[in-house]
């Protein structure tokens, strides 16, 4: 069991991670067209400081998820005679969608931190 669930958060890792995304510039009319590149790889040190990085954000949904989830599985675990199943089926589902929350919540926020530091230094973001 904790063998597939840490399978599976390591492919929820990386499916929520920004990877290569970068933002669309339109360079026309740009009168700082000419840093575009050096902005954006500063953008991108300062969106991935401000998001935490999606790897680690999911790690950390998965475990407050996977706590409580086991908490909340062995008292439904209990009642049903079995409290170390509950505890992790609990775990395991509460895991898995903490950490998908933890992790798209991450990625949207780099996007926004990004698109916002281009904006601020003058180019127009069309994504």
């Amino acid at each position: 069991m904790r063998l597939l669930m840490l399978l599976v958060l390591l492919i929820i890792a990386g499916c929520a991670s920004y990877g290569n995304w970068q933002p669309t510039v339109d360079p026309y009319g740009d009168p700082r067209a000419a840093y575009i590149h050096q902005d954006q790889a500063e953008c991108r040190q300062l969106a991935s400081q401000a998001s935490g990085g999606t790897a680690q954000e999911t790690a950390k949904g998965a475990l407050v998820g996977g706590a409580l989830g086991a908490a909340t599985g062995a008292v439904v675990g209990a009642l049903a005679g079995a409290p170390g199943t509950g505890a992790a089926w609990g775990a395991g589902l509460a895991g898995m969608g903490g950490g998908i929350g933890k992790g798209l919540s991450a990625e949207e926020r780099y996007k926004r931190v990004y698109r916002r530091c281009m904006q601020n230094r003058g180019h127009t973001v069309l994504d």
